[in-house]
């Protein structure tokens, strides 16, 4: 049996979301009362401390056919990148990769997962890990439950079917979603192949940024996160069920389908966002901005302004600033940055950064356009509008070292040449001016 349900009540995004997939399934007035209807059982999960300040709390209420305790006995799950091998002592230096082929033997989402970067203690509950993943399979009668982090999906090539236990959400590029800490899921591939970037956080759930100066519009609208509405199978079918925990995979069998929710309500659950909807802000007059401008998502730290993580994205603009270097400047960075390519060209690359490829910038590590970009740039007339259509770059900044991963560093994909791309750019110093 499968049922899909109707929202009840939806409102911007992190607040309060309610739906059911049969007539009446949310209980009334209490959350967990003796009876449930259908004969359902109540299970909370809390992505937060039960005693978070409301703002921030995060737990959602489901109503299922069975509750998830003591279903399985696991097993150590053998997977090349599980646990993670990050290099101990990495260079700092750039570092650049092209994209993924399509695999040749059957891969789903799990056995295309492939760490490039990470840092930070899945265990303290801090830091991150940046994964590429190619698949050309769906996962079939297979379950993915991530008790590390929550994962921000970034699909570059092929559209993805999610299968949630709070709903399904389909999602294409230039479309992200998030799966938060612990929900689990099923990827199911709407095309031949997919691959794309995935940013598990280990840290604060991610938010939206607050706007300060620039009011109540711009960058990303609450109103343009959409939330999946209640979908349930009730299905006796063994099914795999793989956990992500402290670093290692684990896997055991159900004897049923675990996306058994009938209704629930809430503000921990899945969510999806249309890049292309984001409010792009910049400069009218000289300079070019800072891009925390472009800032869609942070994982907030302990420090204020210093973030655990931060998702950015450089969508399609128009530059106007007039006698302005308008590529991205020149610089060095206390954090450390990872760029994707989800479509188009990026501005401050000529070549060699390509859709599904990806590129490291490590920490106090100078960077910058390259050189082609830099000659073009300085030839430009700035008194006319430079619009830039062909274009969805994204970037995970942290204040945490991001540490290239052994398989990564040793990767056929590596660009071990990416430095020379600056070496060309001359030294233009005229005294006598």
């Amino acid at each position: 049996m499968h049922a899909a349900g109707k929202l009840i009540y939806q409102s911007g995004f992190g607040n309060e979301f309610a739906s059911e997939a049969l007539p009446g399934a949310l209980p009334q007035g209490r959350n967990s009362p003796q009876h449930c209807p259908y004969d359902l059982y109540a299970e909370q999960i809390s992505g937060t401390a039960f005693t978070a300040p409301r703002a921030s709390n995060r737990r959602s209420w489901l109503y299922r056919l069975r509750p998830t305790a003591g279903q399985v006995t696991n097993q150590r799950l053998e997977h090349p990148g599980f646990p993670a091998q990050l290099e101990s002592a990495p260079a700092p230096e750039p570092l650049r990769w092209s994209p993924l082929g399509v695999p040749d033997a059957p891969t789903d989402f799990i056995d295309g997962l492939q760490l490039y970067v990470g840092n930070g203690d899945p265990a303290l509950h801090a830091g991150f890990g940046i994964y590429l993943y190619a698949a050309n399979r769906s996962m079939v009668d297979r379950t993915f439950c991530n008790a590390d982090g929550e994962m921000l999906i970034v699909p570059q090539a092929g559209r993805l079917q999610l299968v949630t236990e709070l709903g399904i959400l389909e999602v294409e590029p230039q479309e992200i979603v998030v799966i938060p800490r612990g929900v689990r899921l099923s990827v199911q591939l709407l095309d031949e192949s997919a691959r794309g970037y995935v940013c598990e956080n280990f840290g604060t759930p991610f938010r939206l940024p607050d706007l300060g100066v620039i009011g109540s519009n711009g960058l990303a609208a609450a109103r343009d996160f959409l939330y999946p509405q209640a979908w349930f199978e009730d299905r006796d079918v063994p099914t795999q069920l793989v956990s992500k925990y402290l670093g290692h995979l684990w896997a055991g069998v159900l004897d049923h389908s675990p996306f058994d929710v009938v209704a629930w309500h809430g503000n921990y659950a899945p969510y999806k966002y249309d890049l292309r909807r984001f409010n792009t802000l910049g400069s009218v007059s000289f300079d070019h901005p800072d891009p925390s401008i472009f800032l869609v998502l942070q994982s907030i730290s302990e420090t204020p302004g210093v973030d655990n993580l931060d998702f950015v994205v450089f969508p399609p603009r128009v530059l106007v600033m007039q006698d302005t270097f308008r590529p991205p400047w020149f610089h060095r960075n206390v954090a450390s940055e990872f760029m994707g390519l989800i479509h188009g060209a990026y501005d401050a690359k000529a070549d060699g950064f390509l859709p599904g490829g990806a590129s490291l910038h490590p920490s106090m590590t100078g960077h910058g356009p390259d050189a082609a970009t830099v000659e073009r740039a300085l030839q430009a007339d700035t008194h006319k509008a430079d619009y830039l259509q062909n274009t969805m770059a994204f970037m995970f900044e942290s204040r945490l070292p991001m540490r290239p991963s052994v398989a990564a560093l040793q990767s056929p994909e590596r660009q071990r040449d990416y430095a020379d791309c600056w070496s060309s750019i001359a030294k233009r110093f005229k005294p006598q001016a």
